[in-house]
């Protein structure tokens, strides 16, 4: 039975809500409603020092024109509105994002999905138009196995002008959009070295499992060997004279320091009182004490396998625990493997010489390793 404990502090997104200032337009220029709104480039305020955008992706519900604008009437016809999109559509939306500021590649690569983006109007009975400009936009950082959602980023800006040409809603939506990269900036600047999200990269740091005072359970020690007192469980109907019952665990504990996620793994090697049984007639005898200390030893060594395995590993920031588990299967298989060879070579200890050549190669093995 293998007893795993994961103790780890988990990391939840958030959803930001910051409302854009309200902007009040007020033009007198009475010209016709024109066709569509030409997104001026504009150069940010900031260096990012902490990401670059990948990739700018249009997940719109409705991926029709960005805008309905309250148009010009005549004497004989109300005021209605027109359908208004971008020069360019939605490309102009992600060359705006791609251009705002200086882009580097050796930084977090970062997804924005515009889930929304849309000016709505109505007409006042002054004669003005309403409206209320809306932009929603998720984060995500690409990473080796997928994507990791980061921040949402929800804008508002509502406004009164005078009836004009479309052109005139230009810098607001510029606005919405600089503000969102604008948070996300100083957002990843803040969380850089404490989200484990944006580590970069994984170390991991190895201690045996200790016990004071001792329970049930025995935790390997080569201070700690094996006595016939530990044989504390029921004896089956068995044709076996005894038998204890090793397993491999770990405890883990992760942080993360300057950008760095510090992964503790306690190894757990270990072996139930109450599940070790010795029959009467081989109580006191050295031999037999000898070849079940095997079995503890052999868990041993498949243990510290496992901590060589990790530590040859690359684990990626997005995926360590994945590698960890892995690991951890292939070794516990590994031990199962290395104890059934070892009863079925030595005949359950029956067969003293092959027993010597186990005793001999497990020792080697153990000081290669450096247990002894």
């Amino acid at each position: 039975m293998i007893k795993r404990e994961v103790t780890r502090p988990r990391l939840f997104s958030l959803i930001f809500l910051p409302v854009i200032l309200f902007f009040l337009f007020d033009f007198i220029r009475p010209h016709q409603q024109t066709g569509e709104i030409i997104l001026h480039d504009e150069r940010l305020g900031f260096t990012a020092k902490q990401f670059y955008i990948a990739d700018v992706i249009d997940d719109r519900s409705d991926r029709r024109q960005v805008a309905r604008l309250v148009s010009p009437g005549n004497s004989e016809t109300q005021p209605g509105t027109n359908a208004v999109d971008f020069q360019g559509g939605f490309a102009a939306v992600k060359r705006f994002i791609e251009n705002s500021f200086v882009q580097n590649s050796t930084l977090h690569p970062i997804i924005i999905h515009v889930k929304k983006f849309m000016v709505t109007e109505t007409s006042t009975p002054n004669g003005l138009a309403e409206g209320r400009a809306e932009l929603l936009m998720t984060f995500d950082l690409r990473q080796e196995f997928g994507t990791q959602h980061l921040l949402d980023y929800t804008g508002n800006a509502n406004y009164t002008r005078t009836v004009g040409p479309a052109q005139d809603i230009e810098p607001t939506l510029r606005k919405m959009l600089s503000g969102g990269l604008d948070y996300f900036n100083a957002w990843i600047n803040k969380q850089a070295g404490s989200d484990e999200r944006l580590a970069k990269e994984v170390k991991v740091f190895f201690t045996d499992y200790n016990e004071s005072p001792e329970g049930d359970t025995i935790y390997y020690s080569v201070k700690r060997p094996l006595t016939w007192d530990d044989f504390k469980g029921g004896i089956p109907n068995s044709r076996y004279a005894a038998e204890v019952s090793p397993g491999i665990g770990f405890n883990e504990r992760a942080e993360i320091k300057e950008g760095i996620i510090r992964v503790n793994l306690q190894i757990k090697v270990s072996l139930p009182k109450s599940a070790c049984w010795a029959k009467e007639g081989v109580r006191g005898d050295a031999y037999t004490l000898n070849h079940e200390q095997r079995h503890f030893d052999l868990a041993k060594i498949a243990g510290m396998h496992l901590i060589q395995k990790i530590k040859a590993e690359n684990l990626p920031v997005g995926n360590y625990d994945g590698f960890i588990n892995v690991d951890y299967l292939d070794a516990y298989r590994q031990m199962d493997t290395l104890q059934e060879k070892y009863d079925a070579e030595t005949s359950h200890g029956l067969d003293r010489y092959a027993q010597a050549q186990w005793n001999e190669r497990i020792d080697r093995e153990l000081k290669e390793l450096g247990v002894k």
